[in-house]
């Protein structure tokens, strides 16, 4: 169990520094710049760490009712670590300074033609969240250990790619690529490992 204190912030901070992160080409080619947020507090229970988890609105253009990490397009100069705080707030009314931010993972690329930076961040006020109804349909808290389980996650084959498809168990649902890879990846960064994900492929729904 990871308290959600002092201690288990600084350890976190600390995973994250150590984590020889790898960032996107310089130029990617028609890639468009993405982040999103793995935003830590409270679990439900009070007892653990938790991140933030959000089911995309039905009347959404793109991916609608899917599972998703807070976040979105970068706008024009923006830094991923700005976007990221940007859209944390848009759709959570979640306002966290850079003082919040405890590090950066992997940058991934989508096969709908974007590159993600992933922010981890420590979201202490977490009394504030209100969910922006036009982009977010529900918010939940994924403890930590949840995700540390042996049998949190599975990869799968597909007829359509020579890569794994990664895919994270949540109560009823599978939630895949490109959200479970950086799940799975800060759960790696948590242990120490230094485990890459952009070889793990996303679902043939999410290619569009």
């Amino acid at each position: 169990m990871r308290p959600f204190d002092d201690a288990t912030r600084r350890n976190i901070e600390a995973a994250c520094a150590s984590f020889a992160r790898l960032p996107g080409e310089a130029e990617p080619s028609a890639l468009k710049r993405a982040a999103v947020v793995l935003a830590l507090t409270e679990s439900s229970d009070g007892d653990d760490t938790a991140f933030l988890l959000t089911r995309r609105a039905s009347h959404l253009r793109a991916h609608r009712g899917q599972w998703a990490l807070p976040g979105g397009r970068c706008d024009a100069g923006e830094t991923p670590v700005e976007a990221a705080l940007r859209e944390l707030d848009e759709e959570l009314a979640l306002k966290l300074s850079a003082d919040a931010v405890l590090g950066l993972l992997d940058d991934y690329p989508t096969r709908s033609g974007y590159l993600i930076t992933p922010v981890v961040v420590w979201a202490a006020d977490s009394a504030a969240i209100a969910p922006n109804p036009d982009e977010v349909a529900s918010v939940h808290r994924i403890a930590l250990d949840t995700i540390e389980h042996d049998d949190a996650f599975d990869f799968t084959a597909i007829p359509e790619s020579a890569r794994r498809v990664i895919r994270f168990h949540h109560q009823m649902s599978l939630i895949h690529a490109p959200t479970a890879a950086l799940i799975y990846q800060f759960r790696e960064v948590l242990a120490g490992r230094h485990t890459r994900v952009t070889d793990l492929e996303q679902p043939v729904f999410a290619w569009k």
